[in-house]
């Protein structure tokens, strides 16, 4: 995995990179003047459909492109074929067309500097098409035979399904603890309902998925009923026409699109330690159900109080500085207000994952295992729990904190103005605008940003500290913990028994730290959590 630093660019320098944004086309994604303020709940459907286009014209670009939104993704599987929605699209980008195999048509496209992919989530399946300009018109035919001539080909097949069963078997378990918990926590959280699994499927469905499956799916789950097309760059009024033709020779059948699935309401602080050999620390994942989205106005009020406690890889939140600068326990530790797509790859949020169920989360990265500590340092020969539980108790009384005390006016100005800075970092490239803008729709908004951007700027501290009383609260929650096997049975007992736990420092870290430091690291070691159920979980069994 690529770790990238964490770091706070200046307000100014932020202000000054954004300051020039392309204008968006007219036809469909015109500027408001006034913030929409869409109700909490919105019908996510009501955004795909025949000649449903979201436009950003772009003439001096050298580029074109073009985002095809399907509305299905992974809770579209059928039961026992969890996966299907998955292998489905990348039978599209990895198996070429009736005419061209897809290694022709990497071969084709590599002088062009072109590129195109599949994006699968919880309700989307996304496709992206890149081209520079001068090579659209040679490009469009191979982006117009994957959508409407897919190959569907057995040898494909093979590969495609070989690749998504190692992953369910083997990756997600070996390649990343903190992806590993990320995925456990919804599969907690979602247990029982359309949500639940991973988009690439499970041990057990991935084998039972046919050709013939992937051939159906493709004819009932992307069709012209439920797709929304994008564009951007320097196209024409001709080219446009052309492809909402060809998008309307999809399929004509009305696809059956289930109701996104609600997450569990938790009884207590409800934990499941999944236990592995050689796990090197225990990596942390917290949620708890919040119903609230981007379609709402308050969104931008626990954007502020999300920021303020732990920005995605930002160094200035509050769980980063008590948990890492402070006490040096891990790499970083941040929260979340909606799903972060590959967050241990990426500094900024991604497009292409809206959705209708939404929750509030932590992430703590590996901390420290007992076993790990004594063998670096002899004077914690004694101790039985590495660092996961005083680091839960540490970031939950954060939380705790937030919500009892708000935050400063100060606090509230400097992060706010952070915050309408940062935001258009999101939108640094023309595909990434495309995307926010497509997202948009999917919400019930016409420009995201841009509205977002509206909200912070009329809001105040004593509306972010009301929405965070109102959204937040850490008396019942669900935490996902992996750890190494020799850790996982005392971490149980210490966390049902709400055992005090002490921060295990070395004799040398432990003198240079200032006594008020100490002094809270009391405080947390004996802070209550409202505990009622640990389960400990073999590695082999997850992901069933």
């Amino acid at each position: 995995m690529k770790k990238i630093a964490a770091y706070i660019l200046p307000v100014a320098l932020l202000a000054a990179s954004c300051a020039k944004q392309p204008q968006v086309s007219q036809q469909t994604t015109e500027t408001k003047t006034e913030t929409a303020a869409p109700a909490t709940a919105f019908d996510a459907n009501t955004a795909f459909g025949p000649d449903k286009v979201v436009e950003l014209r772009q003439p001096e670009s050298n580029k074109v492109i073009i985002k095809l939104m399907f509305k299905n993704g992974s809770m579209a599987d059928p039961k026992g074929k969890e996966g299907l929605t998955y292998t489905t699209a990348q039978m599209i980008t990895e198996s070429g067309t009736k005419e061209m195999p897809v290694s022709a048509i990497k071969d084709k496209i590599f002088p062009w500097a072109a590129e195109y992919y599949s994006n699968v989530d919880k309700e989307v399946t996304t496709f992206t098409f890149a081209v520079h300009q001068d090579f659209i018109n040679d490009f469009y035919p191979i982006v117009r035979g994957l959508m409407l001539s897919p190959a569907f080909a057995e040898e494909d097949f093979k590969r495609v399904k070989s690749n998504q069963q190692n992953f369910v078997d083997e990756v997600i378990r070996a390649s990343s603890d903190e992806e590993y918990s990320k995925k456990a926590l919804e599969d907690l959280l979602f247990r029982g309902t359309n949500y639940q699994h991973m988009v690439e499927g499970n041990s057990a469905s991935v084998p039972g998925i046919t050709l013939e499956d992937v051939r159906n799916h493709w004819q009932n789950y992307f069709t012209r009923n439920n797709v929304m097309i994008g564009i951007a760059g320097n196209y024409s009024s001709d080219f446009l026409n052309k492809l909402k033709a060809d998008v309307a020779q999809l399929s004509g059948t009305q696809p059956n699109i289930p109701v996104a699935g609600e997450p569990n309401q938790p009884k207590g602080v409800q934990v499941e330690i999944i236990q592995k050999n050689n796990a090197l620390g225990s990596a942390i994942f917290t949620g708890t159900p919040m119903p609230v989205t981007r379609s709402a106005d308050d969104f931008a009020a626990l954007m502020v109080a999300n920021s303020f406690l732990g920005e995605h890889r930002k160094s200035y939140g509050k769980l980063y500085d008590k948990i890492r600068t402070t006490r040096s326990m891990n790499y970083g530790d941040y929260s979340y207000i909606e799903w972060y797509d590959r967050g241990g790859s990426f500094q900024l949020p991604n497009p292409g994952v809206p959705r209708t169920s939404n929750y509030f989360a932590l992430w703590i990265r590996p901390v420290q295992i007992a076993e790990g500590l004594k063998q670096q340092y002899t004077e914690l020969s004694d101790i039985n729990v590495g660092h996961a539980h005083f680091a839960l108790r540490l970031a939950i009384r954060e939380v705790d904190n937030l919500i009892n005390n708000g935050m400063t006016q100060e606090e509230f100005e400097l992060t706010r103005t952070f915050l309408r800075s940062y935001m258009k970092l999101y939108i640094q490239t023309m595909e990434k605008q495309l995307g926010f803008l497509m997202d948009s729709r999917f919400y019930g908004r016409e420009n995201y940003i841009e509205e977002m951007d509206q909200l912070l700027a009329n809001l105040t501290v004593e509306e972010v500290n009301q929405a965070v009383k109102k959204y937040w609260q850490t008396d019942n929650m669900f935490v996902t913990i992996v750890t190494d096997d020799s850790e996982a049975g005392p971490l149980r007992e210490a966390l049902l028994n709400n055992t005090p736990s002490p921060m295990s420092y070395s004799n040398l870290v432990k003198e240079g730290l200032p006594q008020e430091v100490l002094a809270e690291d009391d405080a947390i070691a004996k802070y209550k959590l409202n505990v009622t159920e640990v389960k400990i979980v073999d590695s082999k069994d997850t992901f069933k």
